[in-house]
């Protein structure tokens, strides 16, 4: 079936036909055909193809894995309350979900200007760099590059996260109770390396989220910056009327 010659771009319009597919004829997981098949099926060349699947991965409708395919995205997915939940694991099972973690890098840093002025800390101050990806019932959905400073971690090892979450390390090895947990997000588009690690395709929607964590004599304790597959989660904030204004 090749499509019409109107004025509406080739690829726009095998968007509006696989989305009204995704609509009616499809569940969330299903497999779409490959880009050959499209190609053949809809007498397009597989540049177009690609450029048709990747505004359905833009606008949440599909997911594209490396090496496996395209597959049809959960829009179900379990809304966040950013202003109660900011631990990635108690979040997951919470949802029923199983959380997993992999230690992509744990080690000793000196914190830059950049780190410096973010955490509160001496320009060449000791800080543990750990970054994680998590993932849920095996799908990797967020990489986290979490800092926190060496005076108040001296003997954080690597094996104390294994089967921990860090929060549960923080609080309860090193006795850091948490006051708040500030975090900031904004859409953005993921980098090579970052679309790698999550399984989606360069420049897919992702979120960028900025988390600064206080203790209760107001210290940082922890500066984390996280990159979230914008297809598996969503966000809400509750705002309450103060009636004295």
């Amino acid at each position: 079936m090749a499509l019409t010659s109107r004025k509406q771009p080739l690829y726009d319009q095998l968007v509006d036909i696989l989305s009204e597919k995704i609509e009616h004829e499809c569940v969330a997981g299903d497999m779409l055909p490959s880009e050959r098949d499209l190609s053949e099926r809809y007498g397009l060349s597989r540049t177009t193809v690609r450029l048709a699947l990747q505004e359905l991965e833009s606008l949440g409708l599909v997911i594209r894995q490396h090496g496996r395919g395209t597959f049809v995205a959960d829009r179900s997915v379990h809304t966040t309350n950013l202003m109660q939940t900011y631990s990635f694991t108690q979040q997951m099972r919470e949802m029923g979900r199983d959380p997993k973690t992999i230690i992509l890098e744990f080690s000793e840093i000196e914190a830059d200007k950049n780190l410096a002025e973010h955490m509160g800390l001496r320009l060449g101050e000791k800080v543990i760099k750990i970054d994680r990806l998590r993932c849920a019932d095996e799908m990797p959905l967020m990489i986290e590059r979490t800092n926190l400073p060496m005076r108040k971690f001296m003997m954080f090892k690597r094996p104390m996260l294994e089967g921990k979450s860090l929060y549960e390390v923080i609080e309860g090895v090193f006795h850091e109770k948490v006051r708040v947990a500030e975090e900031e997000f904004y859409a953005s588009i993921a980098r090579p390396a970052d679309a790698r690690l999550l399984g989606i395709g360069e420049g897919a929607p992702v979120l960028d989220l900025e988390r600064v964590t206080y203790n209760m004599h107001n210290e940082i304790i922890e500066y984390t910056l996280s990159v979230a597959r914008a297809d598996q989660f969503k966000y809400k904030v509750f705002h309450y009327r103060n009636d004295a204004q």
